[in-house]
């Protein structure tokens, strides 16, 4: 296990508002469908960075009467995960803070270990793969997927979302992450010692009105005022100015009526 402490980590996104609220739009059956057909009732998962815990929650529906634990290291999104649960009257499902090089829990206890968009965040995701494999069940699987930014494709072409594209990238990389995450899941699984690795893809396609106007509502908002433009001013990678246009960039994409935005995840079944 890795001394390494999550605070050493920089989150990218940060837990803005906005983000929050985005991550929040997220379900089993939108983001995680690939995990589906391994939950079963009576199974026991793990969530690892569960956010605001939509996701978590939908799996405690699937499995139960199996118990499922969302964690994460803010204690404040686990309070709102809480708060999720408590209106969904979700009974199975508990969430805790905790750091993902260093779970808190024995050996082979899940049947489950899920991570949804967070390897592409991590200093070391090849450790925090191998500490997710040690809380599986032999027989058991390891489930990630990520985004990977330089693989995502938009229409029409708008110079500032070549901008964010650029800025986003700098700011990972001065962050210790990789962007790029979901190409290289394959290559981390193996490196964290599985030999039985099952790669897919699925994407997120924001191309009809509705979809545009959210997802230029969420990134013009997150452009402005979350932790990617506290760190974008505080790296000296962009100005005030530069924000505001990538973000006005943003709306005038949202505000097509045959705009086009692509975003690929890669995905990994990995048995214990």
């Amino acid at each position: 296990m890795s001394a390494q402490q999550p605070e050493d980590d920089v989150y990218t996104h940060g837990h803005h508002e906005s983000v929050v609220r985005a991550h929040a739009a997220r379900t089993a059956e939108n983001s995680a469908a690939f995990v589906l057909p391994h939950l079963t009732p009576g199974a026991g998962v793990l969530d690892v960075g569960c956010g605001p815990g939509t996701i978590t929650c939908d799996f405690a529906a699937l499995v139960a009467p199996g118990k499922v634990t969302g964690l994460d290291r803010s204690p404040d999104i686990i309070a709102q995960a809480k708060a999720l649960a408590m209106e969904r009257e979700v009974p199975n499902v508990e969430f805790v803070a905790g750091n993902i090089y260093d779970l808190d829990f024995e050996d082979e206890t899940f049947d489950v270990v899920h991570a949804h968009q967070v390897l592409q965040h991590l200093t070391d995701p090849v450790e925090a793969l191998r500490e997710m494999r040690r809380v599986a069940k032999p027989g058991g699987i390891v489930a990630v997927r990520d985004a990977d930014f330089h693989g995502m494709s938009w229409y029409p072409a708008i110079p500032e979302l070549d901008e964010w594209m650029e800025l986003y990238q700098h700011i990972a990389r001065r962050n210790g992450a990789e962007p790029d995450a979901g190409r290289r899941l394959v290559s981390w699984a193996q490196a964290a010692g599985f030999t039985d690795v099952a790669p897919s893809s699925s994407n997120w396609l924001y191309a009809t009105s509705q979809q545009r106007r959210w997802q230029a509502r969420v990134w013009g908002e997150r452009v402005l005022h979350s932790a990617f433009a506290e760190q974008a001013l505080e790296y000296g990678f962009a100005n005030p100015a530069d924000l505001a246009r990538i973000s006005a960039g943003w709306h005038r994409w949202g505000s097509t009526d045959d705009g086009w935005f692509l975003i690929p995840n890669g995905e990994v079944i990995a048995r214990a």
